[in-house]
């Protein structure tokens, strides 16, 4: 057995407020180019998640006019995915997820011809034998087109990733809110630990936090980290641009939202399951999701005005962390209780 090591995660570390001449916000740019040969832009440095109960036309329009990226999901047929692709045009940014067997070449061709700029190689576990053999056949026959997979764990898993073909890397095993991956197999990385890992490789390919992202401040943390985008599914569901329907239960509003190797998921898309690796919840009804996007664009501006950056690069040279104790998470969250006067 190898020695351990401890695994941090976003909870365990704050960011040390540096020195800033940022006057304001609009002041510090977000844009980044994910990418070496086949870049991919964004203006908001987000994705939103190719689930089944989180992206489809209504998420990727919203998602691209906020500058970042939403991933339509690979749970429906060719056509319907072509068709949602159609639907979302003109925007500057949408991509698609494709699987590693069966049609994966056919769907990919067919996602990009509609107008995807971008295709996500979306398995569990993308350090694997069957994403090799994929991502060096989607390179053979779309050179051009800017290919992002995953998930990994390990700087070996993105350095493969990148060997293989792929632009940019999905990084976290388990780390999403309805993802029992870690319980049910015992294998994992706590999610910031991962960025600090995967970060340090010396290939072309960007780093993607995907998964236990909660808030504004998980974002900043994870860029620090050596990330050059997010993904998120918990962030956005709930919203009226999630795919399904509002329904009424005990005086709420509510949505669905489910890990898409959920018993639910699998039996609505293979009509049965072996084993699953995540749960079906519901969630509230949120209402709009560019209130979100508008909040969280604003909120990791002025992380980076924290450290004094104008960009995230310049954060990524600068910013600092701190450990801290499971009293100093309690006190860094609002903590007031009532009182008798």
């Amino acid at each position: 057995m190898n020695d351990m090591s401890i695994g941090l995660s976003y909870d365990d570390v704050l960011l040390l407020p540096k020195y800033s001449d940022v006057l304001s916000r609009a002041e510090v740019s977000l844009r980044m180019d994910l990418g070496a040969d086949n870049v991919l832009t964004l203006g908001l440095p987000i994705f939103s998640s190719p689930m089944d109960t989180v992206t489809e036309e209504s998420m990727s329009i919203a998602m691209s006019a906020a500058g970042g990226a939403g991933v339509v999901h690979r749970y429906n047929s060719i056509y319907r995915q072509v068709q949602i692709i159609k639907d979302c045009q003109p925007i500057d940014n949408v991509g698609a997820a494709v699987g590693v067997t069966g049609d994966y070449i056919e769907r990919a061709r067919a996602v990009v011809e509609a107008g995807a700029n971008f295709i996500c190689v979306d398995v569990a576990h993308g350090h694997h034998v069957l994403m090799k053999n994929a991502l060096e056949e989607l390179r053979k026959v779309m050179p051009d087109t800017h290919i992002m997979a995953g998930n990994v764990a390990t700087l070996e898993g993105v350095n493969d990733l990148s060997d293989w073909g792929a632009d940019s890397a999905r990084c976290n095993i388990g780390g999403g809110s309805i993802c029992s991956t870690r319980i049910q197999t015992g294998h994992g990385l706590p999610g910031l630990e991962t960025i600090f890992r995967c970060s340090q490789t010396d290939r072309p390919i960007s780093i993607i936090a995907d998964g236990g992202i909660r808030n504004a401040g998980d974002m900043v943390k994870a860029l620090a980290a050596g990330a050059d985008a997010v993904m998120c599914g918990s962030l956005f569901s709930g919203t009226a641009e999630t795919p399904g329907e509002i329904f009424e239960e005990e005086n709420n509003t509510w949505k669905t939202y489910r890990g898409m190797a959920s018993k639910e998921a699998q039996m609505d898309w293979k009509g049965g399951y072996s084993s699953f690796e995540g749960v079906s919840s519901r969630v509230p009804y949120r209402g709009h999701v560019d209130r979100i996007l508008f909040d969280l664009d604003k909120n990791i501006r002025s992380g980076l005005s924290y450290s004094g950056a104008r960009n995230i690069p310049e954060f990524q040279s600068v910013a600092e962390f701190i450990q801290q104790t499971s009293a100093g998470a309690v006190e860094s969250a609002p903590h007031i209780k009532r009182r008798k006067w």
